[in-house]
């Protein structure tokens, strides 16, 4: 089987289960719901949805140039955009945009480990944050889930604080133990890691990470809730900030197309404990894919823009 036919599939797969959740959602009332949605709480959405992807990309550049592989900061945000477009309209969920954001920030002269590591971190940053918070919101939204857990709620809370403390210092507990061993008993592309971890900056750069990935994430849970107010869905955030977890990991899997299907099918199963509707919770999941349709147009555009590089050698010439 060839690439096109498995973007093919892919496609039909996501096509598919996204009409059956918006069939067992009754299409008449989510479409009813859609159209009632508020303007001004979707504009508002979007702006956040922006917002946090722009602190996204500033996170992504700040890692690259620790780990010795600099770029300017409109370049980064051109790429980082770029790379959402792909996202969004090709199949393979964020793999495209992440091979594509490694592949331009090595071909502007950086070296190719630390090109790529910088990608594979600057993901991994973003999923340990969304887990962490999304974590917390559970616990603090024990008394709604944890009867569909069937477990008590004190001792879903303490799960999952338990949880998230060993979850925050993976990170550190991982180069400890990288530390530990032979440096060339280790694959070459860690070594652009190794050696800045060994640097005098290395707990300032985590939290750096750390405090840039929580931005992102609450802004994306805005972006999230805000969505949902449009709707006429009012929940704590914290309610969202358990929801965006399945709904923004679900979306990343690399079984449909922009995770058409898949996050409105998240969408549905996490906000039900909630007490919100099938239809409303698809409801949001659709507008959460339209921001980044919307942020898919922007990074197309983008493809035209030239880079600075690219610039000043017109201007030479």
């Amino acid at each position: 089987m060839n690439r096109t036919q498995k973007a093919c599939i892919k496609a039909l797969c996501g096509a598919a289960l996204l009409g059956a959740v918006a069939y067992f959602a009754d299409p008449a009332a989510l479409w009813a719901r859609l159209r009632a949605a508020d303007g001004r709480w979707l504009l508002a959405g979007l702006a956040a949805a922006i917002a946090s992807n722009v602190v996204s990309a500033w996170r992504w550049r700040a890692l690259a140039q620790w780990l010795g592989a600099p770029m300017h900061w409109p370049d980064a945000l051109r790429w980082y955009f770029q790379a959402i477009g792909l996202n969004a309209l090709l199949p393979g969920a964020v793999v495209g945009g992440d091979v594509y954001r490694a592949v331009v920030l090595q071909r502007s002269g950086q070296g190719k480990a630390a090109a790529s590591l910088s990608v594979l971190l600057d993901r991994f940053s973003g999923l340990w944050m969304l887990c962490a918070i999304g974590a917390i919101g559970a616990a603090l939204s024990a008394n709604a889930l944890a009867p569909v857990l069937h477990i008590s709620p004190a001792a879903l809370q303490a799960l999952m604080l338990l949880g998230t403390i060993v979850w925050i210092a993976l990170p550190w507990l991982l180069l400890w133990w990288l530390g530990r061993r032979q440096a060339a008993s280790l694959p070459g592309w860690l070594q652009p890691l190794l050696q800045a971890a060994a640097r005098p900056d290395f707990n300032r750069q985590m939290l750096v990470q750390a405090g840039s990935s929580a931005l992102v994430q609450l802004l994306s849970a805005a972006a999230l809730a805000l969505g949902g107010l449009a709707l006429g869905i009012h929940l704590d955030l914290a309610a969202w900030a358990f929801a965006m977890a399945p709904i923004f990991l679900m979306a990343a899997l690399p079984v449909s197309v922009g995770g058409w299907g898949t996050r409105e099918a998240a969408s549905a199963a996490a906000l039900a404990p909630f007490g919100v509707p099938a239809a409303l919770a698809v409801g949001v999941g659709l507008i959460y894919g339209v921001y980044a349709l919307v942020q898919g147009a922007l990074g197309a555009v983008a493809f035209g823009l030239p880079s600075r590089r690219e610039r000043e050698a017109d201007a030479a010439s």
